[in-house]
Formats: C-alpha cells, structure tokens, sequence
C-alpha cells in the first residue's frame, strides 16, 4: 500500500530517538505484558505446548516487539528453532474461515476512473482504491500481495480453514474498500488480513501491523471487534518476526510493530476481526531485496499463517 493514497496517509516522521524511546516505553509495560511478550519471543503458536490463553492481551498498549531495524533484528540472533514455528496439527482449523485480502489490483492502472470513484467509509469518503507501490525496479505491491496470499491459502487449507479472497486478479479493477470489507463480513469471517506492502522513503524499513481504531460514525462501528482484531494483529506481529527475522517498522508504531488507524475504509467497515500488515517497504533496497524473494515471500506467509492459527486456536 503507497503511503500516498485515498486510503492510507504519509507515515509519520522518522524519530530519532526512537531507541531510547522503545526502551523507555518498555520499561512502563506492565510484567503481565511483558510475559507476552516474552511468550512470542519463544512460544507461540507451533511450539505446540503454548496456550492462546497464557498470552496477555491488552486493550489499550502494544508490546515491544524489538527496537531497531538494522539488517538484523536487535537482540540474540534468531535460530532455526525461533523463527520456524513447528507445523501445526493437520484440520485444527476446521470449520473457520479466513478472508484473505490482496491489496490492490494488478490492472488497477488501467482504470482510474474506476477507482478514483468516492466511496464512504463512515468517517469520511474516499476513493474505491489505488494502484498500489512498486521496487524502484518495478515489482509492483498488486503482484507482490497476490503471491503472499496465494502462499498463504496453501498454508492455511492444510490446517482446515476454509479460505476466500477479496480479489485473486479475475476481475478488471478493485474491489472498492467498501467492497472488501463487506466481503469478510458477509463470509462470517474468524479473521480477515488485508496484505500490503509499504511506499515510504528510502531508508525507512519493516513491516507493521494496522489495527482498527475504536470508530462509531455512519456504517462503520467497530466497536465489537477492537479487542478482538487486536488480538490478531498481535499474533501476527510476535509470529512474523519470527518467521521472517523482520524487525518492526522504523517510521510508525514506535518500534512495536503496530499501529492503530481510524481512516482506513476497510477496516472501519468491517464487522468481523480484521487487520492490516504492510510487509516492508518496496522504496526502500534492503527491504525490497527481501519483498521480491521468492524464499522471503513464503517465509511472510508462514508468519501471516502461524498468527492467524494462533489467534483461531486462542
């Protein structure tokens, strides 16, 4: 998702303090917390003995995930054991269903009047959709948020859960924001993941996780899911640095890997748990070095995967 579009707005600036900051707001984080976040350091879901209930899920404060984003993520070097979730058991999904959300549309481009048509998202209006980013190579996000997704459904039917896309690139344009929410809800959806990729400005690096803020205007009300979405959202945080050695976002989320928004249509017209991950930043060539591996694509998928099986086994 380009940071410049009708549907997400220009990050914030980069801080430079964020180091000290990262720590100083750990150091608030209440034991409990940081039992969390302990507990997606090493556990989590496909350790196998772990329980979605040990994790403390707070309503209002992210965990500290980790606090740079070099060409490494800071702290003990991740290991085999750490950042490959052992596999889940076979059907443990069965009878969930989990809408996937490909961002963008590879033939966006090709009709701007289509998407550059206001829809209401309940806050404001804003356009249907964009064309989404690229590499400075030309490797666009449309392309990029199909792939992951298409590794995704794989992992996920393994374990049982039925899965439906928004869009898989058979249809001309969008959907509509409105559209792609709309879609989740109507499928009852356990869980939706909206998947994106970043636009921002070279040298700002990793990924982060988007969560519904609390919004009650026009159709949107997402009230019901706040808690519940944020929960997802933070399984898929712990499990993607696990999987990918991804650090979290270097411009928003203060090193936490999350993000709270209210002027996203998709999530604020949605009814079921939903949330967004912008993968990496495709401006950036660290980052889009590993956004156009095949090798780093499945490993994204795995961690989407591993968050989501967790949040649905709970």
């Amino acid at each position: 998702m380009s940071y410049v579009g009708p549907d997400f707005d220009p990050p914030q600036p980069r801080r430079n303090r964020r180091r000290a900051l990262t720590v100083a707001a750990a150091a608030l984080v209440p034991g409990a917390l940081l039992g969390w976040v302990m507990y997606e350091a090493v556990g989590g879901p496909g350790d196998g003995g772990a329980s979605g209930n040990a994790a403390v899920r707070p309503s209002d404060t992210a965990p500290t995930i980790s606090a740079t984003n070099d060409d490494k993520p800071p702290g003990p070097t991740p290991t085999t054991d750490s950042t490959s979730a052992a596999p889940h058991t076979s059907g443990s999904l069965k009878g969930k269903v989990v809408v996937i959300d490909p961002g963008h549309n590879p033939d966006n481009f090709q009709h701007t009047a289509e998407i550059n048509r206001k829809v209401n998202i309940g806050t404001n209006w804003k356009e249907c959709d964009t064309t989404g980013t690229s590499t400075n190579d030309g490797y666009t996000e449309a392309k990029f948020t199909l792939d992951v997704a298409h590794r995704l459904r794989a992992l996920l039917q393994k374990q049982g859960a039925t899965v439906k896309f928004t869009q898989d690139g058979d249809r001309s344009w969008g959907p509509c924001v409105d559209e792609r929410a709309e879609i989740g809800n109507k499928a009852h959806a356990d869980a939706v993941v909206s998947i994106h990729a970043d636009g921002a400005g070279a040298g700002q690096r990793g990924f982060h996780v988007i969560l519904p803020a609390k919004v009650n205007a026009g159709a949107a009300n997402t009230g019901p899911i706040v808690a519940s979405s944020r929960a997802l959202g933070e399984r898929i945080a712990g499990s993607f640095v696990r999987a990918t050695g991804s650090a979290p976002s270097n411009y928003v989320g203060d090193g936490t890997g999350l993000v709270t928004r209210k002027d996203l249509g998709g999530l604020n017209l949605s009814t079921v748990p939903k949330v967004f991950i912008e993968c990496g930043n495709m401006r950036d060539t660290k980052d889009a070095a590993q956004l156009t591996s095949s090798a780093w694509r499945q490993k994204a998928a795995r961690g989407i995967s591993d968050g989501i099986v967790s949040f649905l086994r709970g």
